[in-house]
């Protein structure tokens, strides 16, 4: 029997907060792209958490994470500052996203899947890590990312 080598703890906690952002994604309204995304506060606490809703809500900017800092910022109570509290996304934010982080100025990013087409924090663009912006922010990407990527294919196969 071979003993398994100790996982770093911050991967560990990552995977953790990962998984509550894929059964936040499970609760998606039918026809919006399956992502769920959860902010923690410091003290590990959950603030807020939201999914896509652009389809249900008619809403181009109803995307989870701006869903989840709507809410979170409401329960914060530091205005609309989530500073030095985490966001976990199962997909790479888009632009829009990536400003209302850094907006937001949260203070670690974590995200599951890569996205190719549209994603600003590392993929098409890098807009989170950009050395002139005034708020910078710890990114960890690809994090419980087979899992994040399976529950989106799954959602498109259904549509072919």
């Amino acid at each position: 029997m071979t003993e398994s080598l100790p996982r770093e703890a911050g991967l560990v906690l990552a995977e953790e907060r990962m998984r509550r952002a894929l059964k936040v994604a499970r609760t998606t309204p039918p026809g919006d792209i399956p992502v769920g995304a959860v902010i923690y506060a410091p003290d590990g606490r959950e603030l807020g958490w939201g999914t896509n809703r652009r389809e249900a809500d008619a809403d181009p900017t109803a995307h989870a994470e701006m869903e989840a800092i709507r809410r979170a910022v409401r329960t914060y109570g530091d205005a609309w500052r989530l500073t030095d509290c985490t966001l976990v996304v199962t997909l790479e934010p888009c632009t829009m996203c990536a400003g209302a982080i850094l907006g937001a100025r949260v203070g670690e990013l974590v995200f599951g899947a890569w996205e190719p087409k549209t994603g600003a924090c590392g993929s098409l663009i890098d807009a989170v890590r950009t050395p002139r912006q005034l708020h910078h922010l710890a990114v960890r990407g690809g994090v419980l990312e087979s899992e994040c990527a399976a529950l989106l294919a799954e959602f498109f196969a259904g549509l072919r």
